[in-house]
């Protein structure tokens, strides 16, 4: 039904409650593409003046490669029950990103969790996930942190 999954992650245990929900489709339906996806937002801009150019983008370079890092330790979960686990960073507003990336690349399913960095307490759902919902067309996974195993 789903060739192709994007799992949205932001790093943060919240974010996670999303991969055993994935796990357990993706068993059994056999996906054959997933695309774990995490969003590094862009260094303030008002801070330049303190920091300077270079050491921000030392430091964007560093979040970067962490979210890679990361992202690839979560695809090897999953890549004995899909085709393939495919990891992309994007740098810019999350939302945005996420749905930017989805539309571009014909994606089926849109799965995360409806809380992530900032936390149950911002909001009933939290913004990135509320935005995603309300501008996604397609089908959506979601899962509160609520609805992990211990």
């Amino acid at each position: 039904m789903y060739e192709k999954v994007l799992i949205s992650l932001d790093g943060s245990k919240e974010s996670e409650c999303i991969i055993d929900h994935v796990r357990i489709l993706s068993e059994g339906n056999a996906i054959p593409k997933l695309v774990l996806l995490r969003v590094v937002e862009p260094f303030p801009v008002a801070t330049l003046p303190y920091v300077g150019d270079d050491a921000a983008q030392k430091a964007q370079g560093k979040l970067k490669k962490a979210a890679e890092e990361y992202l690839s330790y979560v695809a090897d979960q999953f890549r004995t029950h899909c085709g393939a686990a495919e990891v992309v960073v994007l740098e810019g507003n999350p939302a945005n990103e996420i749905l930017e990336y989805a539309r571009k690349n014909e994606v089926d399913l849109i799965a995360m969790s409806t809380h992530g960095a900032s936390g149950v307490a911002r909001w009933a759902i939290g913004s990135v996930a509320r935005k995603v919902l309300d501008h996604w067309p397609g089908a959506m996974l979601t899962a509160t942190p609520a609805s992990c195993r211990p």
